[in-house]
């Protein structure tokens, strides 16, 4: 495939890809184990997941400022801040459980904390992105970080299980050790991170600039509310799959394999995506996708089994990195350079900001109804949401990544949102 082979020689996106492949897999480790680590701590169910929101809220909290801050300042020096941050929150974190000291409060400290670091770094980490890759290898450059994210998800649920198993606090020690590696891999780039001079205006014009470039093109409209909306559902579905599991004494091992099976899933999507993306118009993909986002998850509702849930993960994950990939290419492609922080970090608030309610959704349906009603009424709610993507035109007339460049989309726009 020229577009990878043309990649692959890229030596500063291969130097971040590995960074980032690694400090990924670290952080599977420490968000599998988060859940299993509260409720053996607390017994509740509620407990474990705002341990979980507390991570997602700190990550969301922060995206906003992140993507200015990613157009004003080194990208370079806050991915470095953001890595060393997580990488001492962590070793917090296991030399707690070494000394048999570790409690909640600091189970959740940490989370929050690292969900912060994650929120400042992202921003950051795609515009670097967009500086070492050229706008005809984005679709293929987005596939491998699709694919980054679900080798980490492959790997992350088994070992995680297996240290878990060995003692709670191992996971959080492996990722202190990523966190460390993605600093040297930070280094070692060559490529200029630096943002490029800005005009000096009001910090709150500069937050609502990244806003009023999406907002102002209906394609983003309708994708920042079904994006949102769907993390919010298909989280709280993934949350009670695991809970519900942990509830009925899976063993940690088995309930790992959920997060294989996704990864298998999301990793050979991402080998096909920039084929598909290359060929299919991107809405009509899209589209596709708000159906997989549903679908498979049907046989939730009636099946406990941990390979139910296996078999419905993969499918759910599989044609997700081509949706991701291609959106986000066209993101990048369309966005003015000195933008480039500010709309990722956007695009990123409003699909993750309602992700902190996602457990506390999850644990408090499975308190009260039960594990089968819960996911009868989640994966329903997933089925309104596909219909509302179906319903766009907006989001169906997107073209292929060749006529892109014929969209009067990429004009420059910072015009402030009016106030309501």
């Amino acid at each position: 495939m020229p577009g990878y082979r043309q990649l692959s020689r890229n030596r500063d996106f291969t130097i971040l890809w590995i960074g980032d492949t690694v400090s990924e897999l670290g952080s599977a480790l420490s968000m599998f184990v988060f859940p299993l680590v509260a409720y053996a701590l607390s017994g509740s169910v509620v407990t474990a997941g705002l341990v979980e929101a507390a991570y997602l809220g700190g990550l969301c909290a922060v995206l906003l400022p992140a993507g200015v801050l990613a157009d004003l300042v080194d990208r370079r020096r806050i991915m470095l801040i953001s890595s060393g941050t997580g990488c001492a929150a962590y070793t917090s974190l296991a030399m707690a459980g070494a000394l048999g000291a570790l409690t909640l409060p600091h189970l959740t400290a940490v989370a929050l904390i690292s969900g912060v670091a994650a929120g400042v770094y992202n921003p950051a980490q795609s515009s670097a992105l967009r500086s070492v890759v050229s706008t005809e290898d984005l679709p293929t450059a987005l596939s491998q970080s699709q694919a980054r994210q679900h080798v980490a998800s492959l790997l992350g649920g088994p070992l995680g299980g297996a240290l878990y198993a060995v003692t709670r606090w191992l996971p959080f020690a492996v990722d202190a050790v990523t966190f460390a590696v993605a600093c040297l891999t930070v280094r070692r780039v060559r490529t200029d991170l630096s943002a490029r001079p800005q005009r000096h205006e009001p910090i709150r014009r500069q937050l609502s600039e990244g806003l009023a470039f999406m907002w102002a093109r209906p394609f983003f409209r309708v994708l920042m509310t079904w994006a949102s909306l769907t993390n919010l559902v298909t989280n709280a579905i993934f949350f009670v799959v695991t809970l519900r599991m942990v509830q009925e004494g899976v063993p940690a091992a088995q309930i790992g394999l959920v997060s294989t099976a996704a990864g298998v899933g999301g990793i050979l999507g991402a080998a096909v995506a920039p084929a598909l993306i290359q060929r299919l118009p991107t809405g009509r993909l899209t589209v596709l996708v708000g159906w997989m986002c549903c679908l498979p998850l049907i046989p939730l509702t009636w099946s406990a089994s941990p390979w139910t849930a296996c078999l419905c993960t993969f499918f759910l994950l599989l044609l997700n990195p081509v949706a991701n990939a291609g959106i986000g290419s066209y993101r990048m492609a369309v966005t003015p350079d000195h933008l480039q922080g500010r709309v990722s970090s956007t695009s990123q608030f409003l699909s993750m900001s309602v992700m902190p309610l996602s457990p506390l959704l999850g644990g408090w349906l499975l308190e009260h109804h039960g594990g089968q009603a819960t996911l009868t009424v989640l994966v329903a709610g997933s089925a309104l949401l596909a219909m509302l993507l179906s319903a766009s035109r907006s989001i169906r007339s997107v073209p292929r990544p060749d006529q892109w460049v014929s969209e009067p989309v990429a004009e420059r726009i910072t015009e402030p949102l009016p106030n309501t």
